[in-house]
């Protein structure tokens, strides 16, 4: 039926009704989620909890009389807030984008005339005429259709499209493949399927990430050590007679320096790093955080087609009761190698390949140099082998067009046309075998290619006496079996090898398709992520509770198909109330809600939609499943950096305390080695770029070959080598180096220790020896298992600079006179120049004795 007889018959709605019920329905578009200004976005960058300490602490350097420190603490929490929210300003609002899913213009039929409205303007009740190409603007209920066929994998995440029948329903953000239909709008806006998606999607708040509460619990920590010691040190003053006022300013000075004021903006360039690199192995990230949280996940939620598939589904092999073909080729290219055997049974071939054909719409076409699916992607494989199999498929649908067709109805699972005085039919084989002559060894052969897990369809033939049959029963009858067609959608060369390497990391994978389970089935064997007894799960018959939803699915392998975007979202938060971190792959609309929920979302960045994209935290530029591999590996490491650097940091701070424990400790009778504000010099000036360089080694080896670390940030392991090993050691050298200063210059232990000049030079040396053993233990926290040595240093050629720049900073501190002044220092004597360089060799002596004892596990 063609569209100009579809619409003489039909009236349509009228103009003044459609008006009517357009002011009573509103417009059909999606509601908007509300925006969340710039400014309270950036905000939240700077008032976060690890945010809040700085403040305070910048707060309290004003109130113990260092502005300069209190401004430049301010300036680091601005910058990196600013940075922090210029990478957060590529993620968007996924409910917004789903806007973009529906057209400008919609054929409808109103007053009896074909017209053109814009989608906006639809209302329940018009009537709709779709045809090839157009997208569906609101949910229809078909009244008649033709050959049709409709993309729905947005919604379902079935790859393959499906032919509804008149009386079925189409929903909003669906497309047409092929084919025509009349329908009839029964939802609009806010009230279509489309819309309950989006406003799951909004109604998703993501949980904190692993890393943001490893952070606030980092801050909490250091929060508490420096109350502990501002309130001791303010306890000692007293005792000591010293005035209330000046202890307490003497007290918050000390908690202020105990802060390492360059840890926040190490950590948001390490995940910024991290977010480099795994843009350079095709994997985009959208927030920072998600760098670390990737290398945490437990569980794998993936999909099928695309991501360990290639999405490229080929014939791969044909039986015919003359004998077999296997076709090699490349994708949809029309060219490719063939084998019969015997060699009699390529003429059978090509009438085989033509029929199969004749029975499709979508085709390979070459498009910006390469040859790609218009349509279904098997029928797209089934035009491409007809090419092959040397049949000229543009001559022959021109000069012998159809005379009847009947569509694929998911119900008989064939379809057939009848061209010059032959009926051609195709169609699932347990559909058709029944309907063709006895033919042996068809059954075993089916047997056969199911059993690699190739999709396998049956051509059959008969002739056609008489009128043209008028119904799909009549004419698909005592049919002549032309052969069986195997296809498959070849695994991702890397897939296999990518779940090997989660099964030695200790994720567990499972696949979420919408797929057909036998499909589904089929695949996870193929590319190694199942074995051959495994059950495959349909979403429908999953649990309703919770936890037995998550019980369940947790363990490896395990596949679902047939999964809503209900179900998709329901595993999430069970495996996630299970304890596992979720990372969740999508790329349809479907899978919004979902990726929003898991602790990671990840989206397909070639064949994903932008709804997904939007409400990911990663995309994946290639849509392969070991690019999250990868990502995860880049995300361990990031882990791996951070308590690096929380490592060197920590030591470092034990050696800048030392000065004010052991003045505490002596009752004031040993004076303080460095003050307050050399304490900050260290702190913001020497330490934070070795901090940041470390933050930058790249992964180890067997980054891979344990199980996710579900340990925190700073523990007991990182505790006793910074507190009990290394700071310790650098303290102790650093405190000597003052005292030989005083030796060197003829002070005895007993004498009064003598002030100015001689004071400042051994202020020096110890600040001298503290930065050091800064470079020392930046060598030192590259490993938690291989000695420093071992370690070449091309791996970080970062570095090696951030140590020089260290020594000039050194050299700046102390040479020339207003920066030395300023920090109570002077340029240290001879003598204490030696005793400072003692640090280094120090901390690797006892960094090489404590990994020699321990024989830590492999984190780095």
């Amino acid at each position: 039926m063609s569209t100009a007889e579809r619409v003489t018959e039909p009236r349509g709605l009228t103009s003044a009704e459609a008006s009517r019920r357009l002011a009573a329905e509103g417009p059909n578009t999606l509601p908007v989620r509300r925006k969340v200004p710039a400014w309270r976005l950036l905000i939240s960058e700077m008032v976060h909890f690890f945010a809040l300490l700085f403040w305070v602490t910048g707060g309290l350097a004003f109130i113990a009389g260092m502005p300069q420190l209190g401004i430049a603490v301010f300036v680091v929490i601005v910058l990196n807030g600013l940075f922090a929210f210029a990478q957060e300003q590529k993620a968007a609002h996924a409910a917004e984008h789903l806007r973009g899913l529906l057209p400008r213009q919609v054929t409808v039929v109103r007053d009896g005339t074909t017209i053109q409205v814009p989608a906006e303007e639809l209302v329940t009740g018009d009537l709709v005429l779709l045809a090839e190409g157009d997208r569906i603007s609101a949910d229809l209920r078909l009244d008649t259709v033709h050959a049709l066929a409709v993309d729905t994998s947005t919604l379902t995440g079935e790859s393959v499209p499906e032919h509804p029948a008149a009386g079925d329903q189409l929903y909003a953000g669906c497309f047409i493949v092929e084919g025509e239909a009349q329908a009839t709008v029964v939802a609009t806006g806010a009230r279509t399927r489309l819309a309950d998606i989006a406003k799951l999607t909004a109604s998703q708040r993501p949980p904190p990430t692993p890393l943001r509460r490893e952070l606030d619990r980092v801050s909490r920590i250091i929060a508490a050590i420096a109350i502990a010691v501002g309130v001791g040190f303010f306890a000692i003053a007293l005792l000591l007679g010293t005035p209330a006022a000046d202890g307490f300013l003497f007290a918050v000075g000390v908690s202020v320096a105990v802060v390492p004021e360059g840890l926040l903006p190490t950590v948001t360039l390490s995940l910024a790093m991290g977010a480099q690199r795994m843009a350079e192995r095709h994997a985009l990230v959208r927030h920072l955080e998600a760098v670390e949280t990737l290398g945490s996940t437990t569980f794998i939620c993936t999909d099928k087609t695309g991501t360990l598939t290639r999405n490229e589904m080929s014939v791969v092999e044909v039986w015919m009761p003359g004998g077999t073909v296997t076709i090699a080729g490349n994708g949809y290219e029309p060219t490719g190698e063939l084998t019969c055997t015997p060699p009699a049974c390529s003429g059978p071939l090509a009438d085989l390949a033509l029929a199969a054909r004749r029975c499709s719409s979508g085709q390979a076409v070459r498009r910006h140099g390469r040859w790609t699916a218009q349509g279904d992607p098997m029928e797209a494989a089934l035009d491409a082998f007809a090419r092959r199999a040397g049949v000229d498929v543009d001559v022959e649908i021109q000069s012998r067009p159809e005379r009847a067709r009947f569509p694929f109805d998911a119900r008989r699972r064939r379809m057939s046309v009848v061209v010059g005085n032959r009926v051609l039919v195709k169609g699932a084989p347990d559909a058709m075998l029944s309907r063709c002559g006895p033919q042996p060894g068809a059954t075993d052969a089916l047997r056969r290619l199911a059993g690699r897990g190739l999709r396998v369809i049956a051509v059959a033939t008969r002739e056609v006496t008489g009128a043209l049959p008028t119904t799909a029963d009549e004419a698909e009858t005592d049919l002549n079996l032309l052969g069986l067609i195997a296809l498959e959608d070849p695994p991702r060369p890397a897939a296999a090898a990518a779940l090997a390497a989660c099964r030695r990391a200790g994720i567990r994978v499972a696949m979420m398709t919408g797929d057909h389970p036998d499909t589904a089935g089929a695949i996870a064997r193929e590319v190694g992520l199942t074995g051959s007894s495994d059950r495959v799960f349909v979403g429908h018959e999953l649990p309703a509770d919770q936890a037995r939803l998550g019980e369940l699915l947790d363990r490896d392998g395990t596949v679902v198909a047939r999964v809503t975007p209900e179900d998709k979202l329901r595993i999430a938060q069970a495996l996630q109330a299970r304890g596992h971190v979720v990372a969740m792959t999508g790329d349809g609309v479907n899978d919004a809600p979902a990726l929003q929920e898991a602790a990671i979302g990840v989206a397909m960045g070639r064949s994903g939609t932008d709804v997904a994209r939007e409400a990911a935290d990663l995309v994946l530029l290639d849509d392969d499943f070991s690019t999250i591999v990868a990502a995860v590996e880049q995300g361990r490491s990031t882990f791996v950096n951070i308590r690096r650097f929380l490592t060197y940091h920590l030591t470092d701070n034990v050696a800048e305390l030392a000065p004010f424990v052991v003045w505490a400790l002596s009752g004031g009778a040993f004076p303080l080695a460095i003050g307050v504000l050399q304490v900050l010099a260290l702190d913001i000036g020497t330490d934070v770029l070795p901090s940041l360089a470390l933050g930058a080694e790249p992964p180890a080896s067997h980054v891979l070959d344990r199980p996710p670390t579900r340990g925190h940030l700073i523990d007991r392991r990182l505790f006793t080598r910074a507190f009990g090993i290394l700071g310790p050691v650098e303290a102790t050298i650093s405190l000597a180096a003052f005292v030989i200063s005083f030796l060197a210059a003829g002070w005895w232990f007993g004498d009064p220790f003598p002030a100015g000049a001689t004071m400042l030079a051994a202020s020096g040396a110890t600040f001298t020896a503290i930065v050091f053993g800064q470079v020392a233990n930046a060598f030192a926290c590259r490993s938690t298992v291989r000695f420093a040595w071992q370690i070449p240093l091309r791996d970080n050629r970062l570095l090696i600079g951030a140590v020089l720049a260290e020594l000039v900073m050194l050299a700046a501190f102390l040479y020339i006179p207003p920066l030395a002044h300023l920090l109570g220092q002077s340029p240290p004597s001879l003598i204490g120049v030696l005793a400072a360089l003692l640090t280094a060799p120090a901390v690797l002596a006892a960094d090489t004795v404590h990994k020699r004892i321990t024989r830590a596990p492999r984190l780095s």
